[in-house]
């Protein structure tokens, strides 16, 4: 969707709450403008709780344009194969490249877990991206991989981290609910001129492969690109609210783990007086209402990790666990890099493939990306209705997708986001 009104500064896309906190705007600017939390994470509803720039107003021309060309609160858009895996006759014609119009472009779609079962059992789901993060390394494909982790004098919040050793990655392991800033050392990485890899949420990757088309270091150094299925990201008000359940300040915390150790696995909370609360997966998402989500994941028209390589997603029929099990992830692998990686990573046991999946199947694990991918066109013009600049979308399918919703739904989803968009706006005041 293009839209009749565009992003002119940084300024509006965070007054009309569509900056997600990624962290390009401290990575161009080498720092000078620091990622802050907004409302110190203690309030909900707009802004409170989320990753923003510090400041909006201390960019250069040419730093705040080319922050507008790869902002996810700006543009999102799918990126095509970059090469070939060098792989011929027989075993490339039976994984040809096939596009879904939910999924997107892949070459191949099946269930898969981290060999390791230590991995497994540890990190989030089956452990794909760690197990292939650790990979990356332990064969030399990559110097480094640039991820996040929990902040280890903060626990319950997450920072940016370079990993260079396997263990690094498996150290940083694990879903972070809350948010996050990847991209922050992301022009330090390049600097550093050394092949890296990035591990992030679909909308930082997107950012990643904006940025490219400003600085071909990218496409020459970040050799691979992993990302999980998103559900949204939610500001730190969530978790904040699971610290008030136990009367419990975020000082006291020794630990705040929101899943692994099996598959969900519980959210744990450990204090360093000793005390420790856990809670189920189910428990803790269960209100959708609770969920504090950021307004851009709201809006998101790739949760799916059209920018990536290889794509992780949980993989529970219906939606949603009914227990704990050993661990299987969804796997999407979209380029032929991808492929090449999957391959090697199953050859050295890192990764274990298992049985053949369907766009029917993501489809039935994923039921809510279905039905947000639909909305998305008419949530899109609700952005527009409120006079903000809608999120551009290249090469997604956003408005295939929204012709499948009824006039009614279409006109109830642009309505509702108008209004909300709008709120948001007035509150900011002018």
């Amino acid at each position: 969707m293009t839209g009749l009104v565009k992003a002119t500064s940084v300024a509006e896309v965070v007054d009309a709450d569509l900056c997600i906190g990624c962290g390009l705007c401290a990575a161009v600017t080498g720092g000078r403008v620091g990622m802050a939390l907004t409302g110190n994470g203690s309030g909900t509803g707009s802004g409170g709780g989320g990753m923003r720039p510090e400041r909006t107003d201390a960019f250069t021309e040419d730093e705040e344009r080319t922050i507008l060309t790869a902002c996810p609160g700006v543009i999102a858009e799918a990126r095509p194969d970059p090469g070939t895996d060098g792989i011929a006759g027989p075993d490339r014609a039976a994984q040809p490249e096939r596009t879904d119009p939910i999924w997107g472009r892949h070459r191949s779609l099946f269930l898969g877990w981290a060999g390791d079962p230590g991995v497994r059992f540890r990190a989030a789901t089956g452990g794909v991206l760690t197990a292939l993060g650790m990979h990356l390394l332990s064969s030399g494909t990559v110097d480094a991989i640039l991820h996040v982790g929990a902040d280890p004098d903060r626990p319950m919040r997450s920072r940016s981290v370079v990993s260079r050793t396997p263990q690094d990655v498996l150290d940083n392991c694990g879903s972070r609910y809350g948010p996050t800033s990847p991209l922050v050392g992301l022009v330090e990485m390049l600097d550093r001129g050394r092949r890296f890899a990035v591990i992030a949420k679909p909308c930082d990757l997107g950012a990643v492969h904006r940025y490219a088309s400003i600085d071909p270091r990218v496409d020459e150094l970040c050799v691979a690109r992993l990302a999980l299925v998103c559900g949204g990201q939610s500001k730190l008000s969530k978790s904040r609210a699971v610290l008030e359940q136990y009367g419990l300040e975020e000082s006291l915390l020794s630990l705040f783990r929101y899943r692994g150790r099996g598959n969900p696995g519980p959210t744990r909370v450990e204090t360093a007086g000793g005390q420790a609360f856990e809670q189920t997966y189910q428990e803790m998402w269960a209100d959708e209402s609770g969920w504090d989500l950021e307004t851009r994941c709201k809006l998101c028209p790739d949760a799916l990790g059209e920018a990536a390589d290889v794509v992780a997603a949980d993989a529970w029929p219906g939606g949603g666990p009914t227990g704990e099990d050993d661990g299987f992830n969804a796997v999407v692998v979209r380029t032929a890099f991808g492929r090449k990686l999957v391959a090697e990573a199953i050859a050295t046991g890192d990764l274990v493939r298992g049985g053949e999946l369907t766009p029917a199947d993501l489809n039935d694990f994923q039921p809510h990306q279905v039905r947000k991918k639909e909305a998305v066109a008419a949530r899109l013009a609700g952005v527009a209705d409120a006079g903000a600049a809608p999120i551009r979308t290249v090469g997604l399918r956003i408005e295939e997708l929204g012709r499948r919703l009824s006039p009614e739904a279409a006109a109830a989803q642009r309505e509702g986001t108008a209004m909300r968009i709008r709120a948001r706006m007035d509150a900011r005041g002018p």
